[in-house]
């Protein structure tokens, strides 16, 4: 009977999918639009004008640290209090909460790395219209303008930002309802208490003195007007078959921010768009709301798994960033005074004279919680990935052989279909380092678990595995089925762990194995425990080369609205509104916890997420979710990408090939060539999609897939350096062309080739049946190499490139130096001594530098000094290797093996200088029609010092 249900259980949530997305192509009617969504259309009703908010002067309190002021709508007489801090590094953090709510109101944890240090506020000048405050360097100042309440940054004569500059501040104060019994007692309360304070003050006030002031802890006095003005949606809301019961009312805020002199913003993933955002006046807003979308739609605003309410805006003068630091669902407005605007028509404005300044208009929404915003000045775009990485850390510095081939597919059958798959790659000699196991290898969908028919003994096959020096991924997600015979969810329950709902028993959905429980994990105890169980003594079958997937995170829930949890289930004191966006953060967050634990702290974790938000570079790497195998999908990959990489989060790849249909060998191969230069290399594919192993594709295909993840393997050294870099600043991998080359316009839309680094510029083919594309090489007094021929191109130019399916337009920028491994072998870790060939790419100025990172690719050791950091540096006919690190504590058996000097003259003689100051010739070959020197087996060791010399 218990397998019946099991499989009856099984039946339906299949079915639910099958409902969710049965013809492959996202259901958008099972997601909310604006105006589905009350707050959002409660907010975007109102238009800008003048604000009813004004600022409260005389309760400014000024610290060394903080300026503090009460704001007082004057529809309502609710008082708001205002926290305004300079932070350390060109910040300004912008805080508003109500000054006595009725109940405390969410402000978001964990997600800052630490309370950002102040520094000093200074008075400059104040009368009654307003205040003006020091920001410290360069006259930068911040005014704050009382009736209305509006502040501008200020440096020199120009504005950077202002807020409030339309009136669209909003704070739906929280309230009793009326039609409740504590509601009744209280207004009476206040009826009597309102009728003993007139009569007091008729007696004290002086004739015609009005008081204004209110008392801020009694919401009972806002106007009959607002009392009465009940919207649909305030107290209840119904989407759907499902029901919102909103206990604590309207709880909204808005804040509008004005960006003059820009035209350009980006960021606020997750959204298969574009790369530059786009003005919402016409359609709906940007949406910031976690939600499990089945083969989502391209080119809208619609939500997806996951959220980062960062924007970035920049021109040619200055890059600045918002960080609205919330958690809830949350919608994002733009305007622009030029949007729609053509070429033409601006240069006309310019001809006639026309002085209207360009200008984008930014609103943020959100459904609950506190306005907590830190606006990063920048004023470079350098500056505001260091000020970002300041507030929520940088990316994990992932394991090495992380950064190799994935390969995946829901699902392999069994552990003889995985030996299969792990010697295929042997036989047509294609390196992996990483092979996945998705929901199926489970007993009956209980993680943790191993299906005891197909995977019998898991150590067996993980050792095989690990013989080869390779690893394996296993899917962990949050939802837990209901089983009394089940470990995990018999734990769980009897802690209290799980999500409550709104009458206080576990919340339960429907997921994968059918009724299931979510963990509650904003708690940290659930977390410590959840980490607790990927012990080897916990987590049956495990060893050290087994890592994670966190899926379904966001979190999903088959039958629940918007096919996630119910915005009033509990954790603890606070909704799920409150808290929706953190969910996936912190299953990942407890996962990567997991993984380093049961390595004594020593080893760093893999954990893929899907869901994710502000903060979650910290833990490792994310996905681009449900794709599809079609030519649009494979071009979105690029800027869905590069907006994360803006935002911090740098370790992120689309499933190559595309999870939903069945792609052609060409849209294959294309895809291929793609994801090998995109920081997160994985194939994956859906259970009803035609196998896709590389070899599949007939032997011609098969070759040009093998010959791309070998140049991804060769370019590890470089990648692996990119991700030390990322780890130190925050700076992203995967970057928009603006990123490096901030002033020339010409950048500034483009987001069909990107860099990698500073050095690697790619223009991925993703037109089925291209013959040609058209790449925009940057910086005019500079050159770019083709690194296939060594062809040289001048910078600042629109070249068109023809390709065949072998091509993948990649270029290496002159003047820079990039390490490569050209020995390519089964995995990684099987090249972890083998020799490097560096490629010196030369300027105009016939000089070049680059840098070469080792450690031991898997530990955290490289916190502990114990790493290897080489500057390169090719000047006056001299390459030299620097320490970068004197008190380094570590040494490789990896040597120098060939070095290629591209844009050289043929020297008469080379000579190389050890540290010790022995000298010795050095072969070369020199190809005078592409200008090539090769260096043969100069034969130093990639760790030490040393000069080499053309004469």
């Amino acid at each position: 009977m218990a397998a019946f249900t099991e499989r009856m259980a099984l039946v339906q949530a299949f079915l639910l999918v099958l409902c969710l997305g049965g013809t492959w192509a996202v259901d958008k009617g099972n997601f909310k639009t604006c105006d589905q969504s009350a707050f959002c259309k409660r907010q975007r009703a109102m238009k800008p004008g003048e604000s009813p908010y004004r600022a409260l002067l005389e309760t400014m309190e000024l610290t060394n640290t903080r300026l503090t002021l009460q704001l007082i709508n004057d529809n309502n007489k609710v008082r708001l209090l205002l926290e305004l801090y300079r932070l350390q590094g060109n910040m300004t953090r912008v805080k508003i909460n109500e000054l006595k709510p009725l109940k405390p109101r969410y402000e978001v944890p964990d997600v800052l790395i630490k309370e950002p240090p102040t520094e000093p506020l200074a008075l400059l000048s104040q009368d009654e219209n307003g205040v003006v405050l020091s920001l410290g360097a360069e006259s930068q100042r911040v005014i704050v303008s009382a009736r209305p309440f509006r502040l501008d940054i200020m440096e020199g004569h120009d504005v950077l930002m202002s807020l409030n500059s339309r009136g669209l501040l909003a704070f739906e104060h929280l309230r009793m309802r009326k039609d409740t019994f504590s509601y009744k007692v209280t207004s009476t309360v206040a009826s009597v208490w309102d009728n003993v304070k007139r009569v007091f003050s008729s007696q004290v006030e002086p004739d015609g003195e009005k008081k204004e002031d209110v008392d801020p802890a009694n919401h009972a006095e806002t106007t009959k007007e607002e009392d009465d003005k009940i919207e649909e949606g305030m107290w209840e809301e119904s989407f759907k078959s499902h029901a919102d019961t909103k206990p604590n009312g309207p709880s909204a805020i808005s804040l509008d921010f004005s960006l003059p002199g820009v035209e350009n913003v980006y960021g606020i993933p997750e959204h298969a768009d574009n790369l530059k955002l786009k003005t919402t006046e016409n359609g709906d807003p940007y949406r910031l709301y976690n939600l499990d979308v089945f083969q989502y739609e391209l080119y809208n605003p619609m939500a997806l798994y996951g959220a980062v309410p960062v924007l970035l805006a920049h021109n040619t003068q200055r890059t600045t960033g918002i960080f609205w630091l919330n958690a809830a669902e949350t919608w994002v407005d733009i305007s622009s005074n030029t949007a729609g605007k053509t070429v033409f028509g601006k240069m006309l404005d310019y001809v006639q004279g026309s002085s209207e300044r360009p200008q984008t208009d930014v609103r943020w929404i959100s459904e609950s919680g506190i306005i907590d915003v830190f606006i990063m000045l920048g004023p470079t775009p350098r500056d505001v990935f260091s000020q970002y990485a300041s507030l929520t850390g940088t990316q994990a510095f992932p394991p090495l052989a992380a950064l190799g081939y994935h390969q995946c597919r829901w699902n392999y059958n069994d552990q003889e279909d995985v030996k299969t798959v792990d010697a295929g790659f042997d036989e047509h000699d294609i390196p992996y380092d990483f092979i996945w196991l998705d929901i199926e290898h489970t007993d009956g969908k209980r993680y943790f678990t191993w299906d005891s028919h197909k995977f019998g003994n898991p150590k067996e096959m993980l050792q095989g595995i690990k013989d080869k020096k390779r690893k394996m991924v296993a899917i962990v997600d949050p939802h837990i089925k209901v089983d009394s015979n089940y470990k995990i969810h018999n734990e769980i329950r009897s802690k209290g762990f799980y999500v409550k709902n709104k009458d206080g028993g576990d919340y339960e959905g429907w997921c994968w194995p059918g009724s299931a429980g979510y963990p509650d994990f904003t708690r940290a105890d659930m977390r410590a425990w959840w980490a607790s169980m990927f012990a080897y003594d916990q987590y049956e079958g495990s060893m050290e080369n087994l890592y994670t997937w966190n899926d379904m995170n966001e979190p999903s829930v088959f039958n629940g609205p918007e096919v996630t949890m119910h915005k009033d289930a509990m954790h603890g004191d606070w909704e799920h509104r409150d808290v929706h966006n953190l969910y996936g953060f912190y299953v990942q967050m407890a996962t990567a916890d997991g993984l380093v634990q049961r390595s004594g702290g020593t080893e760093r974790p893999f954990v893929l997420t899907r869901a994710f938000f502000a903060g979650s570079q910290r833990l490792g790497a994310v996905w681009t979710g449900d794709n599809a195998a079609e030519w649009d999908h494979l071009k979105i990959s690029i800027p869905m990408c590069l907006s994360l990489g803006l935002v911090g989060i740098s370790f992120c790849g689309a499933d190559v090939g595309g999870f939903f249909k069945s792609p052609s060998s060409e849209l294959l191969v294309r895809w291929y060539q793609t994801g090998a230069y995109q920081p997160f290399f994985r194939a994956h594919a859906h259970l009803d999609t035609p196998r896709r192993e590389p070899w599949l594709f007939g032997p011609e295909n098969t070759a040009l897939i093998r010959d791309v993840i070998r140049q991804r393997y060769t370019l590890l050294p470089y990648w692996y350096q990119q991700f030390y870099h990322t780890y130190l600043t925050g700076e992203p991998i995967m970057r928009p062309l603006w990123v490096e080359y901030p002033q020339d316009q010409a950048t500034f839309a483009i987001d069909d080739e990107y860099l990698i680094g500073k050095d690697l510029l790619v223009h991925p083919v993703t037109e089925e049946g291209s013959r040609g594309v058209t790449a925009y090489l940057p910086e005019k007094d500079n050159v770019w190499y083709n690194v296939q021929t060594f062809q040289k191109h001048n910078g600042g130019q629109n070249l068109y490139i023809p390709v065949t399916m072998s091509s993948i337009p990649v270029f290496q920028r002159g003047g820079s130096i990039i390490p490569r491994k050209l020995r390519v072998r089964r995995s990684s870790a099987c090249m972890e001594n083998d020799p490097y060939t560096l490629y010196v790419a030369l300027n105009q100025q016939r000089a070049a530098e680059g840098e070469l990172y080792i450690d031991d690719g898997h530990t955290f050791n490289y916190q502990k000094n114990e790493f290897i950091h080489r500057r390169l540096t090719f000047s006056n006919n001299i390459l030299s290797s620097v320490n970068l690190n004197a008190d380094g504590k570590f040494t490789t058996l990896s040597w120098v093996e060939r070095i290629v000097i591209i844009g050289a003259s043929k020297p008469n003689k080379i000579t190389l200088q050890t540290a010790e100051g022995q000298e010795s010739s050095i072969e070369f070959d020199f190809d005078a029609s592409m200008s090539v020197l090769t260096l043969r087996k100069p034969g130093m060791n990639a760790g030490e010092d040393w000069k080499v010399m053309l004469q």
